[in-house]
């Protein structure tokens, strides 16, 4: 059985959140972004341990965003140190949102989504 695309726009940002933190984590520990096979894996992986499905399109969109956010995030010192970057995940490799700068990277994805929060439409 095939799950329908169902991804609204809070968990495309979930989605893009995690594969930010999971850029920089890459990049702290090889010094290079994450290749395309690993993306997808991180992606496949995010999809199935939430129930979302989406389009190839969708994912290499948001792929391809997670390395553009990511290497801006690269200014702050904390994006380089993968001590702290680990610290964004609970056991499982789940996000957890507690955590101030998961808050914060959610907000800098949902800004890139969906434009900045004081000029956002009323999406509903």
């Amino acid at each position: 059985m095939t799950i329908p695309y169902n991804l609204d726009d809070e968990a495309r940002i979930e989605l893009l959140a995690y594969l930010v933190a999971t850029q920089l984590i890459g990049r702290a520990r090889s010094g290079e972004w994450l290749k395309l096979e690993h993306l997808i894996e991180s992606e496949q992986l995010w999809l199935k341990g939430n129930g979302g499905n989406c389009d190839l399109v969708d994912r290499l969109r948001l792929a391809a965003d997670s390395v553009k956010i990511a290497s801006d995030l690269l200014a702050f010192p904390a994006m380089k140190d993968l001590a702290f970057l680990t610290r964004m995940f609970t056991d499982g490799w789940r996000m957890d949102y507690r955590a101030p700068v998961v808050r914060g990277l959610f907000d800098v994805c949902a800004d890139h989504l969906l434009g900045p929060l004081d000029v956002r439409s009323d999406r509903g």
